[in-house]
């Protein structure tokens, strides 16, 4: 009987294999025998819609009218955006619009200044 690595996501001893990659039964995750873990690469490029790179504190505009989810507000195309703020997650940015408030952007749809 071959001895199964541990899940690399969750730590359970229950994996199983199927076909060339593994399964884990209690969380479901699958990846790929002897795969390393991914290394860490350090702090994370953003890049806005255009291929420069993001910094916290730069200056960006945006790009297309974008909705605000919940609200009836649109906030327009070429609205300037300072101070901003990288974050981990779907949306790369932070910020403070004026007249709008609090909202996280995507780095997509917007164009550093």
């Amino acid at each position: 009987m071959s001895i199964l690595p541990a899940c690399p996501q969750c730590q359970s001893a229950y994996a199983y294999e199927d076909g060339n990659q593994l399964v884990c039964a209690e969380c479901g995750h699958e990846w790929q025998p002897g795969a390393d873990a991914p290394a860490d690469e350090g702090p994370k490029i953003v890049k806005d819609a255009v291929g420069n790179v993001l910094q916290d504190g730069d200056t960006v505009t945006l790009i297309k009218d974008l909705k605000v989810k919940g609200s009836s507000l649109v906030v327009k195309v070429g609205t300037k955006v300072k101070g901003i703020r990288l974050v981990e997650g779907d949306h790369d940015i932070d910020c403070k619009i004026e007249g709008i408030g609090a909202m996280g952007l995507k780095s997509e749809f917007v164009k550093k200044v």
